[in-house]
């Protein structure tokens, strides 16, 4: 984990995160579980479910919200008692301006923040302070002429640099968007089940990113290699277990159903995966309904043109 600290700036509301704030501590903390041609590879399989590398261990807001507060406890050692406040996307913190500020990196035409040691592949979190604590200087961007997260995002979605429109974000679609995937997309998609990393991928600095040192945030229960119909097969209860302490739980059994479904559709059509989606065709929710029958015409379809 690398640390840098940095005064609170007006965007970041400091004042109303933690009356007397003087300084932020922003963190970042490594969490790349493979070599990236694995991810490459996982991509390439359209039978395979591709979920993005940041969800396939445990929870990260409570991993690194627990390295922090231990952060905070041997300062409290060394100097005292004093005042603090731990964030991990737990609070409108704009953490990407902050950490660009403190020196930790830049901010990409991702819209990723950036480490000219260690690419994009880590979490970020902070902690707020009273503390008068040695500043750090900002980063500057290095991004250059680069373009290639533009080139490579299946939507679109990098409209223009440091510019990204969420509407179209496959991580937004498949995780914080609640009701129908617009059809237009939905072919986009592939075999993203949760959330996207393409632009991550694709990004030079990245061939400087490490694999994480940390345990917990290793593949957990198979995911990073499972099939779309062997999730698609999953019924609550192996969902709610399955997924239990990772951020995937917070989806949700409906839209772990929708995005599988749509995945499904853009696989190359089979009567196992045909048989597949008509064991789900009169689901009681009519979000997963529209999907699975989305994705049953799609695969006739492509039956036919064959």
């Amino acid at each position: 984990m690398e640390y840098m600290a940095r005064h609170g700036t007006r965007r970041s509301r400091p004042a109303e995160l933690l009356p007397g704030t003087r300084t932020v501590i922003c963190a970042r903390m490594d969490y790349l579980p493979e070599p990236q041609g694995a991810l490459d590879e996982a991509l390439a399989d359209p039978d395979r479910a591709y979920v993005s590398r940041y969800a396939l261990g445990r929870d990260y807001h409570k991993v690194l919200r627990r390295r922090l507060q231990r952060l905070a406890d041997r300062i409290a050692e060394a100097v005292g008692p004093f005042g603090h406040r731990v964030y991990v996307d737990s609070a409108p913190v704009l953490e990407k301006p902050l950490a660009e500020a403190a020196g930790l990196g830049w901010i990409g035409k991702h819209t990723n923040l950036l480490n000219a040691r260690a690419g994009s592949w880590f979490f970020l979190g902070e902690i707020y302070t009273d503390l008068a604590l040695p500043l750090d200087r900002p980063a500057r961007n290095h991004c250059g002429h680069c373009c290639a997260c533009l080139d490579a995002c299946p939507t679109g979605a990098i409209v223009a640099p440091f510019q990204l429109d969420a509407r179209l974000c496959i991580a937004y679609l498949t995780i914080e968007h609640p009701g129908s995937i617009p059809k237009a997309l939905r072919p986009l998609i592939g075999n993203r089940i949760y959330g996207c990393d393409d632009c991550q991928l694709v990004c030079p600095w990245n061939r400087f990113a490490r694999l994480t040192m940390e345990p917990d945030f290793l593949p957990r229960q198979g995911l990073e290699a499972a099939t779309l119909l062997e999730l698609f097969a999953w019924d609550p209860p192996t969902f709610r277990t399955r997924t239990e302490g990772s951020t995937i739980h917070r989806l949700g059994w409906t839209r772990w159903l929708r995005n599988l479904a749509v995945a499904l559709g853009n696989a190359p059509t089979s009567a196992a995966i045909l048989q597949g989606l008509s064991a789900r065709a009169d689901d009681p929710n009519p979000l997963v309904r529209e999907h699975v029958h989305w994705a049953m015409a799609r695969q006739r379809g492509m039956t036919a043109a064959g």
